[in-house]
């Protein structure tokens, strides 16, 4: 409510050589210096103000006309933060990334060309976009993983285990020299579990990858077999797992912030495509 509220104060008109002119805001002003001069301007004043931003901020084709500046304004910061995280892939993940982008240009070029109703074409390009957005998100924990730990791989993990156990073997090994060596085993062994679920983590990401993929070629495949637009189904069950975002690495607040604005989008986007078809 307060953002309505908001909006109805700041509201205005555009003025040639002016720009945005505040209408309401200049009028406040306005009473607010004349009460100066006779303070019953104020209580004019507050009561005209009252009661024009409730009347405003109640009504709601204007509450709709803010959501969609809100929603547009959501848009332009979800285009950058997009960007920023594409920038951060390699260049192996922009170019997966750019030809699923391809795929689904050509799903919805093909319902233009079938002369998709307006609300279905909107609903398609929503769908597309969240099946991009989760195929970004993915890449993103693809190379974070990629990028995590050292270099070395289960073969030489175990060789170094190995070592010290054949160390461990001799006899005139001091205590605390064993100690030592117990304790170098232990990290040795912890680090070969995680370098073993790092490697499950890709593999189910790699999978997760490959079923997107394929997803949007059988929609390009239904659109251009069947002749006439379906109802795009974006319900995929990963096998990957984004709890907590811990696999975004430094990305995580950008990430979170985008599935946000995605969220919203959707919702939007379902109560707009419900006015068009009643």
């Amino acid at each position: 409510m307060w953002r309505y509220l908001k909006a109805a104060f700041w509201v205005g008109v555009h003025v040639p050589g002016l720009g945005r002119l505040p209408l309401n805001a200049v009028a406040v002003a306005a009473l607010g210096i004349l009460g100066f001069a006779e303070p019953g301007f104020w209580l004019l004043g507050a009561g005209l103000e009252t009661a024009f931003l409730f009347s405003l901020g109640l009504n709601p084709r204007f509450q709709k006309i803010v959501d969609a500046q809100d929603l547009q304004l959501d848009r332009d910061d979800a285009t950058q933060k997009r960007r920023a995280l594409i920038g951060t892939l390699p260049p192996e993940g922009q170019q997966k990334l750019a030809a699923l982008s391809t795929t689904c240009e050509k799903v919805l070029d093909v319902f233009r060309n079938q002369q998709a109703e307006d609300f279905l074409l909107d609903a398609s390009r929503e769908s597309l976009e969240r099946l991009r957005w989760v195929y970004l998100k993915l890449l993103v924990a693809r190379a974070n993983l990629q990028n995590l730990g050292t270099r070395e791989t289960e073969e030489t993990l175990r060789a170094k285990i190995a070592q010290i156990g054949h160390d461990l073997s001799a006899p005139s090994l001091s205590e605390t020299l064993r100690n030592s060596k117990e304790a170098t085993a232990r990290n040795l062994q912890e680090r070969l579990a995680n370098l073993s679920r790092k490697r499950e983590s890709l593999d189910e990401i790699d999978s997760d990858l490959t079923r997107i993929e394929s997803q949007v070629e059988v929609i390009l495949e239904k659109a251009l077999l069947q002749g006439k637009p379906q109802t795009i189904s974006t319900d995929i069950e990963l096998a990957s797992s984004f709890v907590g975002g811990t696999l975004f690495g430094d990305s995580e607040v950008t990430v979170a912030d985008l599935d946000r604005i995605y969220s919203q989008h959707k919702t939007a986007g379902g109560e707009g495509r419900k006015e068009a078809e009643s």
